[in-house]
């Protein structure tokens, strides 16, 4: 597979993905509306975290088509942080698209469709990041793994701050810092390390495997 059929591959099998799951998604949110604010909590929870599935799915079905480096002008680290990359971008894309229709549908207040697309969108570029890199580091079943505890704390962080702040009557979101400082961006911080992290080391780990042995 060329350079350009890969990424041509990559992207059509995203919408392949996208197109039924926004549709199914969204159609479960016409029929079940969602709960009051004194409810929302625990509903928004598991909308985000069937997303989070999704995402971490579709980013180990897209790896399939790292194998072969994209990007081939580029040096082999390069290449291999470039096409982890884009894989990233892909599985956050069709993440966004996907928590956009179904919160649509769900009817959620609009700056509560907003926190499910950020909280969606974070999640899903860092569990892939993790999935790619460790995957090259350990193997497919050590990345799986651990994109997997990444997405469940950082689900947690979320769950833990709606326990604690609550929504308006209305059920929007309400942005309190002192309990975003406290249970969202710490966990953030951390999770972005360790998946900017684990791609570059991997990309590394799988570029110099590439370079030719020196007699």
């Amino acid at each position: 597979m060329s350079d350009r059929v890969a990424i041509e591959a990559a992207v059509a099998r995203t919408v392949l993905w996208v197109v039924p799951a926004a549709a199914i998604f969204s159609a479960a949110g016409l029929v079940v509306s969602a709960p009051a604010a004194t409810d929302l909590s625990a509903f928004m929870i598991r909308h985000l975290a069937a997303i989070v599935v999704l995402g971490l799915v579709l980013a180990k079905d897209l790896s399939r088509y790292l194998p072969r480096p994209w990007f081939v002008w580029l040096s082999p680290t390069s290449r291999h942080l470039a096409s982890g990359a884009s894989v990233v971008a892909l599985t956050t894309g069709a993440v966004a698209l996907v928590t956009l229709a179904s919160s649509a549908a769900l009817r959620f207040q609009p700056s509560a469709q907003f926190l499910q697309l950020l909280s969606a969108m974070d999640i899903a570029w860092v569990t892939a990041a993790v999935l790619i890199g460790v995957t090259w580091l350990a193997g497919r079943r050590a990345g799986m793994l651990a994109a997997a505890m990444v997405a469940v704390v950082c689900v947690w962080s979320i769950w833990s701050y709606l326990g604690a702040v609550g929504f308006s009557p209305d059920g929007g979101w309400v942005v309190d810092r002192a309990a975003l400082m406290r249970y969202v961006l710490p966990f953030d911080v951390v999770a972005a390390v360790i998946a900017v992290s684990t791609l570059v080391l991997g990309a590394r780990k799988r570029g110099a495997a590439m370079q030719p042995a020196h007699p």
